[in-house]
């Protein structure tokens, strides 16, 4: 079985129980209809697939690593409520935000009610393997937290270090899909060393993934990734080709950086104008570069663990397909 059966398999498994849970039927409280709606909008279900990858990799039993790993991709999209809220974003995956469907105040109880909600799922686990999920569980929720403060004081800063990029990326959104293989390791039956692996590669991989969408952003094909190429320039985000652009360039370049948004310029004229100075710079390619560094290092993380071959090609296969797409 290839990979794509095989990532189907337990996206499958997960969309199916996703679909059974329907929140909005325990009870007839409003507070309900923006879990099932924001769960219905779809995703690649990248977390809970990943937590019963890692179990059956070990030889557990995914049946009992199902639930669990649903509190992860609910635990996700609370996450993804409550940053459109800071954002004030109108669209997710093409559909309005919870925030502006209903409102901000149910967008806010309604994320608060999706944490709780992944709790009880996380609690749904073995007894055995319990303490060990809620420790990890809770080092990554306040990680994430910690992230998204970063990411919000980055945007006032003038400019960054790529340490403290790298740092806010890693919370951000490397240690949700590392914790979420961990957990998936504990419930398989693996050593702390192996689960321990299983995060440090989750998190690189997934460090990757967000530098490529940094990558996508600006270089990526608009008819692919559906947005407009660009948009993290417009809006001055701290992106991984923003703060190297800022490490590498001189003085000069780096006054014209900056300047560029303090002119007048139309917007067309501020993305054209940044991208002479990125290709100045080669900082597509430097991004790639990094990009393949953080790949490299995750599938070194690989390459000691007690699982099959099949899993370890799986894994492979799952890294290289997080940093090779084009959406």
């Amino acid at each position: 079985m290839g990979f794509v059966e095989t990532y189907s398999r337990f996206k499958n498994l997960v969309d199916d129980e996703l679909g059974r849970l329907q929140f909005s039927h325990q009870s007839n409280s409003e507070i309900y209809q923006p879990l099932d709606y924001m769960l219905g909008i779809g995703g690649k279900r990248l977390r809970p697939v990943m937590t019963l990858a890692a179990c059956e990799a070990f030889g557990g039993n995914i049946s009992d690593a199902l639930l669990p790993a649903l509190g992860f991709e609910v635990f996700h999209n609370f996450t993804l409520i409550h940053d459109d809220i800071m954002d004030n974003a109108p669209l997710r995956r093409g559909k309005p935000t919870v925030h502006h469907k209903w409102n901000t105040n149910m967008g806010i109880l309604s994320g608060d009610m999706m944490l709780i909600k992944a709790y009880e799922l996380i609690g749904a686990a073995r007894p055995e393997h319990l303490p060990a999920l809620l420790h990890v569980f809770n080092q990554i929720a306040t990680a994430v937290c910690e992230g998204q403060q970063l990411d919000m004081e980055f945007e006032k800063a003038i400019q960054i270090s790529m340490d403290d990029y790298l740092r806010m990326v890693k919370f951000k959104t490397g240690v949700l899909l590392g914790g979420a293989l961990q957990a998936g390791a504990i419930m398989g039956g693996a050593s702390n060393e192996d689960a321990l692996r299983m995060f440090r590669f989750g998190c690189k991989i997934g460090t990757a993934f967000q530098i490529m969408d940094d990558w996508l952003d600006t270089f990526g094909d608009p008819e692919k990734t559906g947005k407009r190429a660009g948009g993290d320039i417009l809006e001055r985000k701290k992106t991984f080709l923003m703060v190297k652009a800022n490490e590498i360039s001189d003085k000069n370049q780096r006054f014209a950086l900056q300047e560029i948004y303090v002119n007048g310029h139309s917007n067309d004229e501020i993305i054209s104008m940044t991208l002479s100075l990125f290709d100045t710079l080669n900082i597509s390619q430097i991004t790639q570069a990094e990009i393949q560094q953080q790949y490299s290092q995750a599938i070194e993380e690989l390459k000691f663990l007690p699982v099959s071959s099949a899993m370890h090609l799986f894994f492979n296969q799952f890294a290289e397909y997080l940093i090779r797409r084009e959406s």
